[in-house]
């Protein structure tokens, strides 16, 4: 009787405590993801041209936000883009990516700048501003938007796989409701599908 009375008190009543703090802390946590334009207005389609991505229309000098934690993979801040070459590789101009906790990367092109933080292999969190809508690459002359496009981690250059390999507006609807909604299976399943470096479309 003593014995189970001090098992109660001693070791049950305070687990019980202890997992009861947990799951409140849980509960207030901040979510893992979040839409990738804060303090302005977004907007997108659910459509894009001849392969899977995003053009998240907004105001030139709109934050472009780290959508996941996670590190910074490429950088790219000098916009090599022209008509008379029109390479695949600087249709982006100036990009930036960042390959999330969750193994996916995430990429952000056509920008007006990147801050002096972001660096390749830099640690950030989500919600760090790790650019600013712009016009760079093929898009001058176009409203001002960023293209967002979520793959699997390659070699830097391959820019045909950087560029988006599965649909995000699923994920930025879900993110934009303060949803938490995680993008690395169907990118799994799509590397699996084609492989890692596919051929060059």
């Amino acid at each position: 009787m003593f014995y189970d009375e001090y098992v109660k008190r001693r070791i049950i009543l305070p687990i019980a405590v202890m997992l009861s703090m947990l799951s409140i802390d849980l509960a207030n946590a901040a979510p893992n993801y979040i839409f990738p334009i804060q303090g302005c207005k977004a907007t997108y389609v659910r459509a894009h041209h001849n392969y899977p991505a995003t053009d998240i229309m907004a105001k030139v000098g709109c934050a472009f936000v780290a959508p996941t934690a996670g590190t910074i993979g490429e950088v790219n801040r000098v916009d090599r883009f022209t008509w008379k070459t029109n390479k695949g590789a600087d249709r982006g101009g100036l990009f930036v990516s960042v390959i999330g906790d969750d193994g996916v990367r995430y990429y952000g092109s056509h920008l007006s700048k990147i801050p002096a933080d972001v660096e390749p292999g830099v640690r950030i969190e989500a919600g760090h501003v790790i650019g600013y809508v712009g016009q760079s690459g093929d898009a001058k002359g176009l409203a001002s938007h960023v293209h967002f496009g979520i793959s699997w981690n390659t070699q830097d250059g391959i820019w045909w796989v950087r560029r988006g390999e599965i649909y995000p507006w699923k994920y930025l609807d879900l993110w934009k409701a303060g949803k938490d909604a995680n993008p690395s299976a169907a990118v799994a399943k799509q590397e699996k599908k084609i492989g890692t470096v596919p051929a060059i479309p």
